[in-house]
């Protein structure tokens, strides 16, 4: 296992991500507890020690078998990481409760990383606000060593992380994002990177390989890989990528079988970056996987101008793409609309295809908005 500094600390540069544990039957919130307890075995005696969980994972129940898993070996050999469960707007007034009841299902006295949860265009002004004393109670609980470090996870855009870190950048010792190659430009990962460089913010990774979208490509895609270095697995090269982005301390990999763990921690015996003709390979890989699944949108704005309704067009096209690519996955596209008023919601459209006449990329819009507003079950 390879590792990497943060601090006084040396982190597996590989850590367990507990959102995707083999379940029973295919139930999400009955986690198969048997089976967890081999990977959790596994990826001790391999060097894994970095544990991340969260309030809502597996139905509220992956705090609850990760701190009874945990608490078979010696506290000071691992790092447990959970989160404020900020993406439920209910859930704001809750802080001390909620922090309280997580210590108790973690069966723990302290996190040694605790995080805003999923920082986005939806909350992001409910976690600004002092209302509700979020960032004050973290920052007591930090003082009071029962947080080691805070940090904060987004999926939000790069003026909403921003915003977050205007307020509440210099506090902030970690920062977890979407990262990987398709996302490097699809979700503008690369933006996020250099904004958390420019931070000096260390980059925690989620999606490593985009909830398994990334782990088998198609046979041209898989070919051209193979060639370039025909040692790695297609999943390989999504971590190789990683491994090339400056400011990565952490990735995590949401392995739901042991036979993901051991490929993932053989991958992790070494370091092996991209070189530069190597990224402007997978890169390459990346943009392909891109035209073939997105509306092509660039963001002029024309659209916008000659709408009657005002709608942010290109706004909506993002999301669209994003809901396409994710597929039933999505998660990101309903909470980003959230966010969005009532009379700028996709099937606000009036199809009057004004917008169609000063498109450059010749995008059929009112359409596309149509199939977007259908697939949000509006």
């Amino acid at each position: 296992m390879t590792y990497n500094n943060f601090q006084d600390l040396k982190l597996s540069a590989l850590g367990m991500g507990n959102m995707r544990l083999p379940i029973v039957d295919g139930n999400d919130s009955r986690i198969d507890v048997e089976r967890s307890r081999e990977m959790i075995a596994y990826c001790m005696q391999a060097g894994i020690n970095y544990y991340d969980t969260a309030f809502g994972y597996h139905g509220g129940n992956s705090e609850l078998v990760v701190g009874e898993l945990l608490k078979n070996y010696d506290r000071d050999s691992f790092y447990l990481a959970s989160k404020f469960p900020g993406y439920d707007m209910a859930n704001m007034p809750k802080v001390k409760e909620i922090f309280e009841r997580q210590l108790e299902k973690c069966q723990v006295d302290h996190f040694d990383f605790y995080l805003f949860h999923n920082v986005c265009e939806m909350n992001v002004d409910a976690y600004l606000d002092p209302k509700y004393g979020i960032f004050d109670y973290l920052m007591e609980q930090k003082r009071n060593g029962r947080i080691c470090h805070l940090g904060f996870s987004a999926h939000g855009d790069i003026d909403c992380i921003t915003k977050f870190l205007n307020a509440y950048g210099k506090d902030m010792e970690f920062a977890q994002i979407e990262l990987n190659y398709f996302d490097y430009k699809f979700q503008n990962a690369k933006g996020k990177v250099e904004l958390l460089n420019q931070w000096n913010i260390p980059i925690w990774v989620m999606e490593p390989v985009r909830g398994g979208q990334l782990a088998s490509l198609s046979e041209e895609a898989t070919e051209k890989l193979k060639e370039a270095r025909p040692e790695e697995s297609v999943p390989a090269w999504a971590f190789r990528f990683l491994q090339s982005i400056p400011g990565v301390t952490m990735t995590l990999s949401g392995m739901s079988n042991m036979e993901q763990l051991k490929a993932n921690v053989q991958t992790y015996a070494q370091n092996r970056p991209l070189n530069d003709e190597e990224m402007n390979l997978i890169l390459a890989v990346a943009d392909d996987m891109i035209r073939k699944t997105t509306v092509p949108c660039t963001g002029c704005h024309y659209c916008v101008a000659k709408c009657p309704k005002k709608l942010d067009i290109p706004f909506l096209l993002k999301l669209y793409n994003e809901a396409m690519v994710a597929g039933s996955g999505d998660f990101i596209a309903p909470m980003a609309l959230a966010s969005v008023s009532p009379d700028k919601q996709p099937e606000c459209c009036i199809n009057c295809h004004s917008c169609e006449k000063v498109c450059p990329q010749t995008i059929h819009i009112p359409e596309n908005l149509k199939k977007f507003a259908a697939k949000m079950g509006r």
